[in-house]
């Protein structure tokens, strides 16, 4: 547990949970300057807390997939907190994991990104809540078109972060296929939408875990897949800063998907990026296959969101929620604070074509002090609940679901338990574990939102 969240008088329930015997089986044969602020946000009270026991990620893996983990290294399962998605019957919900156990070390005074185990596929999971305990009740592995994992590996030289061995010494292949898997909704039909964060892109899968196609932004030219790719999203969106493409997404009761870019572009560069408070989300048609909207998004000051935090760029969407038409709830967050806003896409604040969708203008939508006083349309927001108050919630939440009109669930995202760091494995190559555990947290929130 961080420092932080013990100052914060968090609890966290811890149980031994193996991965059930049925399921290997199973799978061995298949307020602020843009809004206002709700009155008593911080009566808002933890009702329940349930943890993931450990189960060994070369288990969880290897039945789904025989053989594609070689050695874990000692990692359990975890990540699955990079979105939460009722699955219909109660305390059971859809989750995904991430692009796998990752970390970084610095070699010669830069960072390299580690995959400890490479060999990994990303999965959506599927969890039961019962008590203090989260069980896994199933789990699909993602697929390409032949059959084949698609791992978690990164896309493309030159765009993407250079993949290494768990000690940053030795080069890892890049991937085509691979995704960074953060978001996810289950569709009517029972297949699934997720986004990624390297391209960024949007994904179709089938209600088994083969993806049916990947939407990527125009211009991207990923070579080599063993799936279609379409791009069919806006260009703009090759400006994603590095590890921070798609995380947040959401279908609407009509249809249409929303999804979040994590942060601001780096848009004309890093470091006007670093320094943005403008985010922004976009809509997609199913029907259409297209993007029909694009809205401008504004981060409080990260020192309202996070108090003593002053790095803008620790500022992050990580998951929104329909809970109406065109209403959403969006989380903003650092990793150690998180506030939940309500927005709704307004047609008038739709700013997809015009001169803030493209590359050339200047000042660029991101470096815009005051978006609102060069007319851009941002989209007015309000404050349900700043999770910064309430005692009981862990750190790092990235997923939220709605459980009813006053009630939520929560989900962390445990980074498989790694820290970054040379430190993060011992002399054998086996990871010394974080302690962080995934963790479901139901908050009972005083109203309606």
């Amino acid at each position: 547990m961080s420092p932080h969240a013990a100052r914060r008088g968090r609890v966290r329930r811890s149980a031994a949970v193996g991965l059930p015997l049925a399921l290997i089986a199973a799978l061995a044969v298949a307020g602020t300057a843009t809004g206002r602020t709700t009155a008593g946000h911080g009566e808002a009270r933890v009702t329940a807390t349930a943890t993931l026991g450990d189960i060994p990620l070369g288990t969880f893996s290897n039945a789904l997939l025989p053989g594609t983990v070689k050695n874990d290294r000692g990692v359990d399962l975890g990540g699955i907190g990079s979105d939460l998605y009722p699955a219909g019957r109660k305390g059971e919900f859809w989750t995904v994991t991430d692009r796998g156990p990752n970390g970084q070390i610095k070699v010669d005074g830069k960072k390299r990104r580690t995959f400890p185990v490479p060999g990994f596929d990303p999965a959506i999971v599927k969890i039961r809540v019962r008590g203090d305990k989260v069980k896994v009740v199933s789990a699909l592995p993602l697929t390409t078109s032949s059959g084949k994992p698609v791992t978690g590996l990164p896309n493309q030289e030159g765009r993407d972060e250079a993949p290494y061995s768990y000690d940053a010494k030795t080069s890892v292949s890049y991937n085509p296929n691979g995704l960074d898997t953060e978001g996810l909704v289950r569709a009517p039909d029972g297949s699934f939408w997720l986004v990624d964060e390297y391209g960024p892109s949007l994904i179709h899968v089938s209600a088994r875990g083969k993806v049916i196609k990947r939407y990527v932004p125009r211009g991207l030219k990923l070579r080599g897949a063993d799936y279609p790719v379409v791009e069919a999203l806006p260009g703009i969106l090759l400006h994603r800063k590095t590890n921070r493409g798609f995380e947040g997404l959401t279908q609407l009761p009509g249809g249409d998907l929303v999804m979040a870019v994590q942060s601001p572009l780096s848009l004309p560069d890093e470091d006007a990026g670093e320094g943005s408070r403008t985010a922004r989300l976009l809509r997609f048609s199913p029907k259409k296959q297209a993007v029909t909207a694009e809205y401008a998004y504004r981060f409080d000051p990260v020192d309202i969101v996070d108090p003593g935090e002053d790095d803008t760029s620790e500022l992050k969407i990580s998951s929104v929620v329909a809970v109406g038409r065109d209403r959403l709830l969006v989380q903003e967050r650092t990793d150690k604070a998180a506030r939940l806003q309500t927005v709704t896409l307004d047609r008038e604040a739709n700013i997809l074509g015009d001169k803030w969708d493209k590359s050339a203008t200047q000042p660029s939508l991101e470096e815009l002090e005051d978006p609102t006083a060069s007319g851009v349309p941002v989209l007015d927001k309000r404050l349900v609940v700043d999770l910064n108050t309430v005692d009981g919630v862990p750190d790092k939440i990235e997923g939220v679901a709605r459980v009813d009109s006053r009630t939520l669930a929560l989900i962390n995202d445990n980074d498989f338990g790694m820290s970054d760091g040379p430190e993060a494995f011992d002399k054998d190559g086996r990871l010394v574990d974080s302690g962080t555990e995934t963790t479901v947290t139901y908050v009972r929130l005083p109203r309606k939102y």
